[in-house]
């Protein structure tokens, strides 16, 4: 097994870091160290096509069309995937790297950069945490890139621009529009405890233990199941 060798380089997914290591450290293991994925969920296509909307609406604005929070500037580059460099932290033989695709990145007029999500939902208290991992990937990504790929830097304000409906306006008996409030939640950016929650998935990835099984975890407790023969 993967974990059984040394110098390896793991790909890390920046929505598996935000959701899956949190949900089941064991199912993060098998996908990130033996490639076996949990089986996937189609998202309901009409998420995909607000996403779509937004960022076309949104590309090339100046951010004073996205929220007045935000520093001067103007959104510069949209759903492009990033990789970094190897990150080779001390005591693991091990590295790994950030693979994946962000939803927009915003040039400021003082020439650093900013990485945001959209997301259509309602905000919480908890929306800078559960996305703080997601954002930190991109951000390093871009500011310690794999040769050949997006570089961008420095990276100075991360965060999440929500979009959620409260409202409708029927134009017509053909035509209905909904109203959003948008909301805009700042992350801290914090390079160094990005770091350090690395270090600890390098821990569990070399593991020489596939994690055990997680009680909350539902894809666990059915292969569970099947191998223990319970009905």
């Amino acid at each position: 097994m993967g974990a059984d060798q040394l110098e390896m380089n793991y790909k890390l997914s920046p929505s598996d870091l935000t959701f899956q290591y949190e949900g089941c450290k064991r199912c993060f293991y098998q996908k990130v160290v033996n490639n076996i994925a949990q089986p996937s969920i189609p998202i309901p296509s009409i998420f995909s096509k607000i996403a779509s909307l937004l960022k076309n609406h949104y590309d090339g604005k100046r951010t004073s069309e996205l929220h007045a929070d935000l520093p001067p500037g103007i959104v510069s580059h949209g759903e492009q995937w990033v990789r970094s460099q190897p990150i080779k932290l001390p005591n693991h033989e091990s590295t790994c790297y950030i693979n994946g695709r962000f939803d927009i990145v915003i040039s400021f007029d003082d020439g650093t950069y900013g990485v945001i999500d959209f997301k259509t939902s309602d905000p919480s208290k908890d929306s800078a945490r559960m996305y703080s991992r997601q954002l930190h990937a991109y951000a390093y990504a871009l500011e310690h890139p794999a040769p050949g790929k997006l570089a961008l830097s420095p990276v100075t304000k991360l965060g999440l621009l929500y979009f959620y409906p409260d409202n409708i306006n029927q134009q017509s008996i053909e035509r209905l529009n909904y109203g959003a409030e948008i909301v805009w939640v700042e992350v801290e950016k914090d390079e160094k405890g990005f770091l350090g929650f690395i270090d600890e998935v390098m821990d569990v990835l070399e593991s020489p233990q596939t994690p055990e099984y997680s009680p909350t975890c539902q894809w666990c407790n059915y292969i569970n199941k099947l191998d223990n023969n319970i009905p």
